[in-house]
């Protein structure tokens, strides 16, 4: 099974530093696959073939055989990705690719094995789509930096249409480090040619991973661990006399600094680092700010109000106080991210408002958990009781549109509520 390869490939890369893997495409067969299959979540997206987990399984057997058959004699070729579009903050679309089932399974398990050999090479900076890794854990680390080590400036910075600007050849050069299968680099570059269909249009792809790839996570961290982490620990740290750190998600990244001076000359430094690797810092995202145990000082000194802030992974990070007295970063939901909670659940809810009650509560109580799952922690509690009250409200509203014979009087929804089990919010995440 591949799991058991997995692990072989973990160890041999922990023990033999700079020894390349070979023959990694030939455990992509049969049992691999099927073993992804059974894995495949059937509410997945169907590609642009229309083909989906239950279209594939019934004739497995056969399926299977003949898409290992054309892995080993290296005549497999992965169909155009499907564009679609998915709001994000701002107002703005993000553009997603669709593969199609059976290049889903491919993908997944070549990036099983990409994470084998290259979880061992990935820096502590690097918190997304990591095992054991996630972004309470990334928010704690860059929370500790600026409590415990002597930081005054944090740049908050944004890499231009990340995915879509990913260059090809330097991607293949920084899997070939580690990578001597010359089969499994072919299968790869397949993938990343494939192309776009959109709208009916077939649009070639030169550069770029496209988001919604099973691939694109592990492709995208072996991207940045060359052209920031690596550069960032080995050159810019050991350059500053201060303090300098980072901490990375993907391709959202801040990073902290005990002087202005270097600061400054890290994003300056960074537009060209950037600009080697055909990427590019976008400038009205990315800004230098005061921020720290004496950021509130220093700006009263100079009469320049209150800390800006920042954001990072969903939160709007601020300078506050402890109930001590003692300096601490606070959390609070990012008011875009609220925002657009809101109008998905507002319009949910109007769409499915003849539903019986019972079914409304328990659709809205999944969606509940999952926001209170990672947005309720220590220190914005406040924010998530004043969202909870909102979508109260519109629930509320919407039910007493349905009929006015039913029309709830607020007391009354309120005990309905509770006797339905309308989830609250319970027991903070400390971070």
């Amino acid at each position: 099974m591949i799991e058991e390869y997995v692990c072989f490939i973990k160890q041999f890369v922990e023990k033999h530093e700079g020894v390349k893997v070979q023959n990694l495409s030939g455990k992509i067969n049969r049992l691999s696959l099927k073993d992804m299959h059974r894995k495949m979540d059937r509410r997945r997206a169907k590609g642009v073939d229309g083909v989906g987990k239950e279209e594939y399984e019934k004739n497995l057997g056969a399926n299977l055989e003949a898409l290992e058959g054309r892995l080993k004699r290296d005549a497999y070729n992965p169909k155009p990705s499907k564009r679609v579009y998915v709001p994000k903050t701002g107002g703005k679309l993000r553009p997603l690719g669709i593969s199609c089932y059976e290049d889903k399974l491919v993908e997944a398990n070549v990036a099983e094995l990409l994470m084998a050999v290259y979880e061992p090479k990935f820096m502590g900076c690097s918190y997304g789509f990591r095992p054991n890794r996630n972004c309470h854990q990334a928010i704690s680390e860059l929370k500790r930096q600026i409590i415990a080590e002597k930081v005054n400036y944090v740049v908050e910075a944004d890499i231009k249409s990340f995915f879509d600007s990913v260059d090809h050849e330097w991607l293949i050069e920084f899997l070939e480090h580690y990578i001597a299968d010359k089969k499994c680099i072919r299968l790869i570059r397949k993938f990343l040619t494939a192309g776009i269909m959109e709208q009916g249009k077939f649009i070639e792809r030169d550069e770029g991973t496209p988001q919604g790839s099973c691939m694109s996570p592990v492709l995208a961290n072996v991207y940045l661990h060359y052209v920031l982490d690596i550069w960032f620990e080995k050159v810019v740290k050991k350059g500053y006399k201060g303090f300098a750190g980072m901490v990375r998600y993907a391709d959202d990244f801040v990073c902290t600094f005990q002087y202005k001076q270097e600061a400054e000359k890290f994003m300056t430094d960074l537009k060209e680092r950037m600009s080697k690797f055909s990427l590019e810092v976008a400038p009205d995202k990315t800004k230098l700010l005061e921020f720290g145990r004496w950021a509130a000082k220093n700006r009263a000194k100079r009469k320049e109000g209150k800390p800006e802030t920042f954001n990072f992974l969903g939160f709007t990070h601020y300078c506050g106080r402890s109930l001590a007295g003692k300096f601490v970063v606070k959390l609070k939901t990012d008011r875009h991210r609220v925002a657009k909670k809101l109008q998905s659940l507002r319009e949910w809810l109007s769409k499915n408002r003849t539903l019986p009650v019972k079914e409304i509560v328990e659709r809205l109580n999944r969606s509940l958990v999952g926001y209170y799952n990672y947005y309720y922690v220590s220190t914005n509690t406040k924010t998530v009781y004043a969202f909870v009250t909102q979508v109260e409200r519109e629930l509320f509203w919407i039910l007493n549109r349905r009929s006015q014979r039913k029309s709830y009087t607020w007391s009354g929804f309120a005990a309905a509520m509770d006797a339905l089990g309308l989830v609250k919010p319970r027991n903070p995440k400390p971070i």
